[in-house]
């Protein structure tokens, strides 16, 4: 793309520049934050101001309404790029125009809704948004309508020009709305509008239906009746070219010559003298310049000109040649010193078969990368876009649906349909998506999971670990443990899980009983992450055998847990306090050996505090606990020996 070669249009913001300070800016995908720094600038020195504007560089994607447009273009898109890459390009031509006519049907559909919401809207301001809204989407309608008649349906000579008359009649209804009124009416033909019907029905080529209200003026005058069934016959046996059938175009070309000149002698001879009318439409249809140029207030745009001029003059144009006709068509009816407006110089382009020059026009014209992302890649698809790249490493349909796609991203919903547009840029989609997705604002769980997921699903990685880390410390803050504990998991991040775990550990020295059992209950290989977290998982397993009343299996794994040193020391004396209720049970639980086992512990525990210089006021809990546990551990190794020894004899 090359730069814009005139001066943009200027957008003031309210209060910024006049406090004789110097700006600043910052980019973003949907919009840029403007605000008045701290320097000032030579002159006077004054005040700065304290607000950040927000300069929106496309309003469209707030709009409720065309939000249904992204919606339903996003599923035509992502059906698009299932269509098999290795299939002839010629295969594909239904399915390539069948798509670009859903396109338009969304387009239809949506400026129906906004035409609506026009007419009912209350406020003013809002009825001139979707009134604006409107106007864009009929210019785009009737872009990408054009350049489905050139560009991928390329329809050869003969069929060019019908294709080009339904583009005409499709963007010109008000020719019926016209004409429902006039054949409604109590007196059809004394209807003010009622000959600017029948040449506007002329004008488009539509012969039949210009025939069906000429009849009401026939049927009236029956002293002209002949010259009424002249005409009438002149424009029944007016030839069109026959998609379906076999008829080559140089036989249409000869029919069409024959019946030319039979109206050019209808003209020559005087025969609709007598009525001016009827003497205007036949010099219509031999394809008189002038008098097609004296109803420019029924043709109302120099396209339609063209294409009358087409019917009239060269109905077997052929493509290469529209952009002669084209331009001459536009000099003629606008005058050759008129400035053309944006819309004019597109379909001039496309006219001209210039399809890098009308996405251009378009990308600087409208205000939404949205039209010429979609029209771009449908193009790309028809394989109509390979020669042309860029020069900073994507080639055109990758950049502009990357920053249609970017857009999106700033939109608190639609940033999902962005992440499939991201999907199909091979080169620099990834890229994108990595950096955009970090900034979705993670407001809640739910929408954290979706991001996640779309993070996984890519084996994006790093942004999985970034996501759950923010997660995890936001329960954490909340005091929120069992959902910290969960996200810090499937971070994989070892610290903050031994964190989280010690939270665990403190809750359950203060309160005497654990909280968010399902979650510690099901821990699996994933309590293997640190070692505080693998003791969680073990002491929460012992405490569930200790009310399971599997005495033997709670005993053996809480010995465990001391002897391999799993459990933190400042954890020992609270572990063989738990082992106390199992050393008084009536019947033996522990060994002789496990017996010595927690001996060992119990003095490994009390030779250390004793050599700790520091004291504390629950020493005298701590000795009394101590004297409860050797005088257990002593009843128990006394039962244990009696035990084994009776076993043993």
């Amino acid at each position: 793309m090359e730069e814009v070669d005139v001066e943009p249009n200027p957008t003031l913001i309210p209060g910024v520049g006049f406090n004789q300070q110097h700006i600043g800016f910052e980019w973003g995908p949907g919009d840029m934050l403007v605000y008045e720094t701290n320097y000032q600038l030579q002159g006077s020195r004054s005040k700065g101001s304290p607000f950040v504007h927000v300069v929106r560089k496309d309003e469209d994607i707030s709009s409720p309404i065309l939000r249904k447009l992204f919606n339903e273009s996003h599923h035509i898109f992502v059906e698009l790029q299932k269509i098999k890459e290795d299939e002839p390009s010629k295969n594909k031509k239904p399915q390539f125009v069948s798509i670009s006519k859903n396109y338009r049907s969304v387009i239809r559909a949506c400026m129906e809704e906004l035409q609506q919401g026009a007419v009912s809207a209350q406020d003013r301001s809002l009825a001139s948004q979707y009134g604006d809204q409107v106007s864009i989407l009929l210019a785009i309608e009737l872009i990408w309508n054009l350049c489905e008649v050139l560009f991928i349906d390329a329809a050869p000579a003969g069929a060019l020009l019908l294709h080009l008359l339904d583009w005409v009649r499709l963007h010109k209804s008000d020719v019926d709305t016209r004409a429902r009124e006039v054949l409604q009416s109590d007196s059809p033909t004394q209807h003010s509008s009622y000959w600017d019907v029948v040449i506007s029905l002329v004008l488009q080529g539509r012969m039949d239906e210009a025939r069906q209200v000429l009849s009401k003026q026939a049927s009236l005058r029956a002293d002209s009746s002949s010259v009424f069934k002249r005409m009438d016959t002149l424009l029944q046996s007016m030839p069109i070219f026959n998609l379906a059938g076999t008829q080559t175009l140089t036989e249409f070309d000869v029919k069409w010559r024959n019946w030319h000149e039979e109206c050019d002698r209808s003209l020559q001879d005087n025969t609709f003298a007598s009525n001016h009318h009827l003497e205007a439409i036949c010099k219509i249809l031999v394809g008189d310049e002038d008098a097609l140029l004296e109803h420019k207030e029924l043709l109302s745009t120099w396209y339609h000109f063209l294409v009358t001029r087409l019917l009239f003059c060269h109905p077997t144009i052929k493509p290469p040649d529209l952009h002669y006709y084209a331009q001459s068509s536009m000099n003629m009816f606008v005058g050759p010193r008129a400035s053309p407006e944006p819309l004019d110089i597109i379909l001039l382009s496309a006219f001209e078969f210039d399809l890098h020059q009308v996405i251009k026009d378009c990308s600087f014209a409208i205000n939404n990368w949205w039209f010429v992302a979609h029209l771009t890649d449908l193009l790309d698809h028809c394989k109509l876009l390979q020669s042309h790249n860029l020069h900073f490493g994507s080639n055109l349909r990758e950049f502009l649906v990357l920053e249609y796609a970017s857009g999106l991203f700033t939109h608190h919903s639609l940033w999902q349909l962005a992440v499939d547009y991201f999907d199909h840029c091979p080169e620099l989609g990834r890229v994108y998506l990595e950096l955009l997705i970090e900034r979705i604002p993670l407001d809640t769980e739910r929408k954290a999971l979706k991001v996640l997921r779309i993070c996984e699903d890519r084996q994006m990685s790093e942004q999985v670990r970034s996501i759950c880390k923010i997660m995890a410390k936001r329960s954490l803050r909340n005091n929120r443990l069992g959902s910290a504990l969960s996200w810090s998991i499937r971070a994989k991040d070892a610290a903050f899980a031994t964190l989280i775990s010690e939270r665990f550990l403190q809750d359950y020295r203060n309160k005497g009983s654990f909280t968010d059992l399902d979650l510690l209950d099901n821990l699996g290989p994933a309590m293997l992450l640190s070692d505080r977290l693998t003791f969680l998982g073990k002491y929460r397993e012992f405490h569930r055998l200790y009310g399971e009343k599997r005495f033997s299996e709670a005993a053996k794994l809480l010995l465990s847990l001391m002897t391999a040193k799993i459990a933190p020391r400042s954890l020992w004396m609270t572990l063989l306090t738990d082992a106390l209720p199992l050393l008084e049970q009536t019947e033996v639980i522990f060994s002789v050996d496990q017996t010595y086992e927690l001996m060992s512990c119990l003095e490994e525990l009390t030779s250390r505090t004793n050599n700790s210089k520091e004291t504390a006021p629950e020493d005298d809990i701590e000795l009394t606990k101590t004297e409860l546990l050797r005088l257990a551990l002593a009843r128990n190794l006394a039962m244990a020996i009696v035990k084994e020894g009776t076993i043993e004899t």
